[in-house]
């Protein structure tokens, strides 16, 4: 099937560079460069996206069974990912306050 670990270690990875690439967005738009922004939310949303890719094949391999084990690094995972996509939402809106302010 496939190594547990590893595969959530992928919504772990993938999340927190969501995040990250949100906040840079964020300072990038305090700056004025809004441009550079809006490339770093693409790519926020690109790492959310494969984060969430894997939380589904995660979902499926378990099909409502509870065969795959609940542990404390699968709970952590799950924090990171929807702790990344609060981030992205607030940022989104921070944003677009910024750049309206800026016009």
């Amino acid at each position: 099937m496939f190594d547990l670990e590893e595969t959530v270690m992928g919504i772990i990875i993938n999340a927190g560079q969501s995040r990250s690439l949100c906040y840079e967005a964020l300072l990038c738009a305090k700056q004025g460069q809004f441009s550079e922004a809006d490339d770093l939310l693409k790519q926020a949303t690109e790492a959310a996206n494969a984060a969430h890719a894997v939380q589904t094949k995660l979902i499926e391999a378990d099909q409502g069974t509870g065969e795959i084990a609940v542990t404390l690094v699968l709970v952590h995972a799950q924090d990171h990912l929807m702790t990344s996509m609060l981030a992205k939402e607030l940022v989104v809106e921070l944003i677009d306050i910024y750049r309206r302010q800026a016009a």
